[in-house]
């Protein structure tokens, strides 16, 4: 049976995946912690896993990474990863194997997937947002993944969200949203969490359960405004942790946008291997 593998590349974990091409069904998968690791590090233990899950009748690889990816597959940056500036990923994995190799941002392979199997089934316009390591985004119009120019469309963490002040040198000064919103920043702005999720559930961080509602409702706006997507799947640790506060969210956003601006439906992923399934799934385009 026709299979593909799908890798989701990330700073707290690498998944690795088969997927049977007809159903997509999972034939297997494992996943090792990457916390602190160097993206060529990563990559040997990516190579190994591709090893041992690659099969004769594997077809391809999609690989899903978290940073700035060119149209071509060529990574530009990975911003929570050290040493994966420029790294030569394509050109390694091309020698290594005589496969198809695709390679994306992880958040576009988890938008995808959500797209086409999972919440966001049924809509034309998709918008995914991912708060785990980083803050990170997806569009999937008429399903397909939109990229931009030069591929480097969706990074909606480095989006403003509270413009800071002069010198305006670090993602923190420049008041990114991934400085609000992703785990790690949850995380700081709430010590006594143990996880990330910990800050959005239970009485542990409840006083910042409302600013951080006011917070994605402002993003969610902005990106409403731009895209009017039909859907906002929210993904990563700390965005399946929001699940409580949708209806808080949706009631909110009322107030911020334009009047008779549809709201978009909103969900939590329904997928438990978006990233890997993401990733797997870009092989057949």
């Amino acid at each position: 049976m026709p299979s593909v593998l799908g890798v989701d590349l990330g700073g707290t974990k690498l998944a690795i995946a088969r997927f049977e091409t007809q159903s997509w069904a999972i034939q297997g998968a494992e996943t090792v912690p990457t916390a602190g690791k160097s993206f060529p590090v990563i990559v040997e233990e990516m190579l190994a896993g591709i090893t041992k899950f690659r099969t004769a009748d594997t077809q391809a690889v999609g690989i899903g990474v978290p940073g700035l990816v060119d149209r071509s597959g060529r990574i530009h940056t990975t911003p929570n990863i050290p040493g994966g500036d420029g790294f030569p990923l394509l050109e390694m994995l091309k020698k290594e194997w005589k496969l198809p190799i695709t390679i994306e941002n992880d958040s576009s392979c988890f938008t995808l997937a959500e797209a086409l199997q999972g919440a966001g089934r049924g809509h034309r316009v998709v918008v995914g947002i991912t708060m785990g390591t980083g803050v990170g985004g997806g569009i999937v119009i008429d399903g397909k993944i939109f990229s931009g120019e030069h591929g480097f469309a969706t990074e909606f963490g480095h989006m403003l969200l509270k413009p800071g002040a002069p010198p305006f040198d670090s993602a923190n000064k420049r008041g990114e949203i991934e400085q609000f919103l992703s785990g790690t920043a949850l995380r700081k702005r709430c010590p006594a969490a143990k996880r990330p999720e910990e800050t959005l559930t239970g009485p542990t961080c409840a006083h910042l359960h409302e600013t951080v509602v006011r917070e994605i409702v402002w993003m969610s706006c902005s990106l409403i405004h731009c895209i009017d997507p039909g859907i906002i799947v929210f993904g990563g640790s700390a965005g399946r942790a929001l699940r409580p506060h949708l209806p808080a969210i949706e009631k909110e956003l009322k107030s911020w946008l334009l009047p008779k601006s549809p709201i978009p439906h909103l969900a939590i992923g329904a997928l438990e291997h978006a990233g890997t399934l993401g990733a797997a799934l870009l092989t057949q385009k």
